[in-house]
């Protein structure tokens, strides 16, 4: 039988579920779809992180400076919203963007409390020469996926984060069962 279809996946499952001990009836691990996004984000990324690497900056690094080329001067909180970042993590980077001279940071005249960053014309400049690289990568996995795929994947993920936007209501799930290593 198919391994795709629904009753070979639940077979498999049912076998998992034996080996484990486990009772949840869990699609086949590989074929979860956290796993299946996180698999896509590393084959990209593994063609991105050499440029990256060459320009001296990680991938939250070049996440943060990027997000700041769309915006004259953003909070640190809203950053670490756009960027998907935690706060603590962000405030090492900026640490680190600011003593190399690649962000700015100031304080907000409306609340002194709120501090301000927006990039630098060393970070633009950074911006602008990794850019390229960053293009040339962009065009080979358009030729090799194709403009229409990656038009409609990119559609699709939105669509799918536009969806799932707001969490999924308690009462519309199962119970969890509460009877930890029960054999029951």
């Amino acid at each position: 039988m198919d391994r795709n279809d629904d009753q070979g996946e639940g077979r498999d499952n049912d076998t998992a579920a034996q080996k484990t001990g486990s009772r949840a009836r869990l699609r086949d691990f590989s074929r979860s779809l956290p796993m299946s996004l996180l698999r896509a984000r590393e084959a990209v990324m593994r063609h991105f992180r050499p440029g990256l690497h060459h320009f001296g900056i990680t991938e939250q690094q070049w996440r943060v400076l990027r997000a700041l080329t769309t915006v004259e001067s953003i909070e640190v909180m809203a950053l670490a919203e756009a960027t998907f970042l935690l706060p603590p993590s962000l405030s090492r980077i900026l640490k680190d963007l600011e003593e190399r001279g690649l962000v700015i940071r100031r304080t907000s005249r409306e609340d002194m409390r709120r501090g301000l960053i927006s990039i630098s014309v060393e970070g633009r400049s950074l911006i602008d020469l990794a850019g390229s690289h960053s293009e040339a990568i962009y065009a080979e996995i358009t030729r090799r996926f194709g403009a229409q795929k990656l038009a409609e994947l990119q559609n699709m993920l939105r669509e799918l984060e536009a969806v799932l936007g707001d969490p999924i209501e308690a009462g519309t799930l199962p119970a969890p069962d509460k009877r930890k290593g029960s054999d029951d």
